[in-house]
Parts: structure tokens; sequence; C-alpha cells
């Protein structure tokens, strides 16, 4: 018989992940009734903005480019794809997993101020990057005080 070390925050690291699915329900659920997909697990995302862009950044690590599907509807920015797990051999003996594998799906609704049409989508050491460009009219313009 093997000893386990008693780790106290594994408990509340579980609690974390439900959560994260609770609210994840509630934030992304953007899909017809039709279409709602079974959801695995989700990946963190972080949205930043520029003066000339959008960028979401998506960890994606042990995917690549062919597991991960982008599409754009009706302003709704969705990223799905699929992590697989690896096969085990009959002979290992487990004694923790904490990846997650499954079906992914995480969408965002657009302002209206993204130019949909340039799009860009990179994907490096395990982290998606797509550019969402501002439409020209909604980029900041200096306005030049005249004299009288």
């Amino acid at each position: 018989m093997n000893l386990i070390r008693y780790n106290p925050t594994r408990d509340l690291w579980h609690l974390r992940d439900e959560m994260d699915k609770i609210f994840n329900q509630f934030t992304t659920r953007t899909f017809d009734s039709e279409e709602t997909p079974e959801v695995d697990w989700s990946p963190r995302v972080d949205i930043t903005e520029n003066e000339n862009s959008y960028v979401v950044k998506a960890e994606l690590a042990g995917l690549s480019k062919d597991d991960v599907k982008i599409t754009m509807k009706e302003d709704v920015l969705t990223i799905r794809g699929e992590k697989k797990s690896e096969t085990k051999s009959e002979n290992e003996n487990v004694h923790l997993l904490e990846r997650r594998y499954g079906r992914f799906v995480r969408a965002f609704r657009l302002p209206s101020s993204v130019n949909s049409k340039k799009i860009d989508a990179t994907f490096k050491d395990g982290i998606l990057t797509l550019s969402l460009p501002k439409a020209e009219e909604a980029k900041p313009k200096e306005i030049e005080i005249k004299m009288n």
C-alpha cells in the first residue's frame, strides 16, 4: 500500500473549477438551443484592448491548430475544439490526474466596432491569439482646435 500525502488545497482547486463551470454557463452561453454543445472543460482566456484592436488570447496547451475551430456568426466569436486524452498502458498506476481533456467552447459577443472581415488568428506555443481590428469609425480621432 502506498501512502499519498494529503494536500489541503486540492479540494479548494476542485471547488474553483466547478464554480468556473457554473459561471461560464452564464457568461459564454450564446448558442441556439439546438446547437448547445456538451462541454468538458473551458480554456482560460485573456481579452485586452489597445487603440487599434481587441486581442483575445486563449491558453490551449497540448492542442494543435487542427484541433481548434474559430467561427464568427452575428457578432459572436466562437472558439471550439477538443483535447484528446493520452492513452494509458495497463501497466501504469495513476497517482494524480489534473489536466483537462474533452470538448470545449468559448463564445464572446463582439462590439459592433470590430471589423470582422479582418480578424487574424495565430497559434504559437499553446497560445491562440486573435487580433480583432476596430473599424475605422471606432478608432479615436484627434480633433484640431481652430483659432478665431
